[in-house]
């Protein structure tokens, strides 16, 4: 429903147009992909998942 909607706004007459669409949700893509992600450590110790639910207090 969501894409439906976003997808209403435009209109796309010729194969130029499409193509420069699709280039630019790709240039999005590619911009976007791995930025500003933190990876964090499974934490599995005991110990570990002790001293962090510690600190939140």
């Amino acid at each position: 429903m969501a894409t439906s909607s976003i997808f209403a706004n435009f209109d796309i007459k010729n194969k130029k147009e499409a193509e420069d669409f699709v280039n630019a949700i790709d240039k999005s893509l590619d911009y976007n992909t791995n930025k500003n992600l933190i990876q964090y450590d499974e934490l599995k110790d005991s110990n570990a998942i002790k001293s962090l639910w510690a600190k939140r207090k």
